[in-house]
Parts: C-alpha cells; sequence; structure tokens
C-alpha cells in the first residue's frame, strides 16, 4: 500500500527593496525558497518493511532480471547505476537501454559491489539478493540511508506474499513508480498491459486444451502449478493446467501421471538453466515419453522464463502462448 505525504509549504521570503540614498528607482533583489516536491515523501508497506523515500532515488541498483525490466519499461533506465542476475535475454523492446547500465555480476555481486554502486534504492525480486554477502540486510540499509524494495512474489514469509494475480503483478509496479517520483508511467503501461491480456483471453486459443507446463529436470519434472504464473498464463488462454493441484508456484510433477492424461501440448520454460530446446530434445529421446501425443505431432510452446513468473512480462507471456497455440491449430 502507498502513502504519500505531502510536506508543509515554507513560507517565501518576501522581495526586499533596497533604497540606495542618492538613486532613483533602485533594483529589486528577492529571495525564493525552492517549491516542495508534492510526490514525497513516499511510503510503501513490502514485506514487512516501511520504505520511506524523501526524494526521487537517482542511483538504482536492481538484483534480478524482473526488477531490472520494471524499470526498464517505466521508462527510467537511466536511473539504474547497476544491475545483476539475468534468467533469460532482456526483451527486445529494452535492450538498447540495458546495454547503457553497468553489470555488476553475471549472478549476484558481492556486498562491496554493491556499495561501490552508490545506490540509494536497491531493488530485487529474490529474497535472495538481501543475504548479508549481497546487498545486506534490508533494516540495516535504511540505517544507512539506502531504500530496498522487494517484488512482493519474493516476500521471506509465505503469508506476506499476494495471490498471484495480474493486479498484484500490477501493484508491484505502482509501488516502484510512485517510489521512483513517477506514478503516472505505471498507469500507462498497466493500460496497455490490461488491453492485451483482454485480447488474448477474448481469443481464448487454448479453450479446451489440457497443458503441461515444463520447467526443468528430467527424472522428476519440476511444473507449473495452481498458484504460478503459468497458471495465470493457462487460465488467460482458457488451457486447463494438468498440474493446478499442485498448490504451489513451481513444484514436482511426475512423469507416470504426464502419461495418464497426455496432454495436448507441453509448453517449454526457456532459461538460462535448462534451455526449451534441451527439454523438448529429452522427451523426443525418451523411449516412454516420445510416445506421448504432444511429442508424436509437435505440439509444443516455447516461453521466456521471465515471462513465465511474475512480473512486467507476463502478459507478453499470455500473448506469446496464444499465439503459438493459434499457430499449432489444435483442437480442444
Amino acid at each position: 500500500m502507498i502513502r504519500r505525504t505531502v510536506m508543509p509549504v515554507a513560507s517565501l521570503a518576501a522581495g526586499a527593496v533596497l533604497l540606495l540614498a542618492g538613486c532613483a528607482g533602485a533594483p529589486e533583489a528577492k529571495s525564493e525558497a525552492a517549491e516542495p516536491d508534492a510526490r514525497f515523501p513516499v511510503s510503501v508497506d513490502n514485506c514487512d518493511h516501511d520504505v520511506v523515500v524523501e526524494s526521487a532515488p537517482e542511483r538504482v541498483v536492481t538484483l534480478n532480471q524482473g526488477a531490472t525490466e520494471v524499470v526498464l519499461a517505466l521508462g527510467l533506465g537511466d536511473r539504474l547505476a547497476g544491475t545483476a542476475y539475468l534468467d533469460d535475454a532482456i526483451s527486445e523492446r529494452w535492450a538498447a537501454e540495458y546495454e547503457k547500465v553497468p553489470v555488476l555480476a553475471e549472478e549476484y555481486p558481492t556486498h562491496e559491489a554493491v556499495l561501490e554502486a552508490e545506490p540509494d534504492l536497491v531493488y530485487a525480486s529474490y529474497a535472495s539478493a538481501f543475504d548479508k554477502g549481497v546487498a545486506g540486510d534490508r533494516s540495516a540499509l535504511a540505517g544507512s540511508g539506502t531504500a530496498s524494495y522487494l517484488s512482493p512474489f519474493g516476500c521471506p514469509e509465505e503469508d506476506q506474499r499476494p495471490d498471484p494475480t495480474f493486479d498484484a503483478v500490477w501493484q508491484e509496479l505502482h509501488d516502484v513508480a510512485a517510489l521512483l517520483g513517477e506514478p503516472d508511467r505505471s498507469q500507462s503501461v498497466v493500460a496497455e498491459q490490461r488491453e492485451t491480456l483482454d485480447a488474448v483471453s477474448e481469443e481464448a486459443a487454448g479453450a479446451g486444451l489440457t497443458a503441461l507446463w515444463y520447467d526443468s529436470g528430467d527424472k522428476t519434472p519440476l511444473v507449473g502449478g495452481g498458484l504460478s504464473g503459468p497458471q495465470l498464463i493457462l487460465d488467460a488462454v482458457g488451457a486447463e493446467n494438468m498440474f493446478e493441484d499442485v498448490q504451489r508456484g513451481w513444484g514436482e510433477g511426475s512423469w507416470e501421471d504426464v502419461l495418464a492424461v497426455d496432454p495436448d501440448v507441453i509448453v517449454l520454460a526457456d532459461a538460462s538453466w535448462s534451455s526449451a530446446a534441451e527439454k523438448r530434445a529429452y522427451l523426443e529421446k525418451d523411449p516412454v515419453l516420445s510416445e506421448l501425443t504432444a511429442v508424436q505431432e509437435g505440439a509444443f510452446v516455447t516461453v521466456a522464463y521471465s515471462e513465465s513468473t511474475p512480473g512486467v512480462r507476463m502478459v507478453d507471456g499470455a500473448a506469446a502462448v496464444a499465439g503459438q497455440l493459434a499457430d499449432l491449430g489444435l483442437q480442444g
């Protein structure tokens, strides 16, 4: 929840007219105090932390791709003083702007590297970014004058996390835009995403289809569960998630269940640590799994991992799945 407080307006010093002896029409000298910024201070409740910024952060460090892309989507890439930890490629829409940002590390940077960037706001998608060896404890950061924001989906305690919904994703955008002093920017991004999502839902390209969302793993598959970005995307396109009853974002499935259900389509998450191509090759090579109808018919859909987790690109993920399902021409 965002709380905005307007600072009291300081009285302006009246202009003093200096009367100089023997000089007619002496010049008038004025001294004016700067107008306070009505946007600040801003306070946001975030994972049991009260995040307060007194003025617009100018040096932001983002420690996960999701956080980085939120700032880029808001058109505020010039505020980024450092970034780290990609899951896959940055969206082409923001790639040029991303190239201008200092990369502190391929994965998490050291605590020293974060401090050297001199951030006034550290923003991350996962609680691990605030470990001692990385950005450090959030309360300690606040005590030293550095604000921090953690994606609500990454809150360390389960009861602090919102249910996965597109509205919850959009609330994160509103929080960050407010903290950066540009609340109108999130409004325009969300309006565009609502329009795209409405079109995807109306098309319902997955209506009547059962899907396996395959993230990684071979002997035991890690799958998209019922409390996840994959579930939201499959709901948006009208498809049924065969592992909806796994009450987690991601969880262990079983190949026995997959064989019993024989899903119409298999969605492959494409991540740097487990590519879609690797998973497809595994399914096509396995003597049993290769007999699945979806494998036999090549009914695969590929989605970037960063478009399958709650974040600014999840609507892109829904649009990508819808488009590929339409191209496959499957009938439910």
